[in-house]
């Protein structure tokens, strides 16, 4: 049976911090770690640790290559 680890440290570990401003009026926006929360429906609950360190190296090194879709939730939040 496979054990639910999770991102164990969370996103703000693997992404950082960022200002709440957003970039411009456009689409995309940076928003805070803290208020991105993942779709509970994701079918996906199990992660490769090696394959997460190795995507976290590469956002570490690269950045993010295509910003992340997100919608707003009735509590200021957004989700993934």
């Amino acid at each position: 049976m496979a054990s639910n680890k999770g991102l164990g440290k969370g996103l703000g570990a693997l992404l950082g911090d960022f200002s709440e401003e957003p970039v411009s009026d456009s689409a995309y926006r940076l928003l805070p770690i803290y208020k991105v929360e993942p779709n509970p429906d994701q079918p996906r609950r199990d992660f490769d640790e090696e394959e997460l360190q190795a995507l976290s190296d590469s956002i570490a090194v690269h950045g993010i290559v295509q910003p992340l879709t997100v919608r707003e939730m009735p509590n200021g939040y957004y989700q993934i």
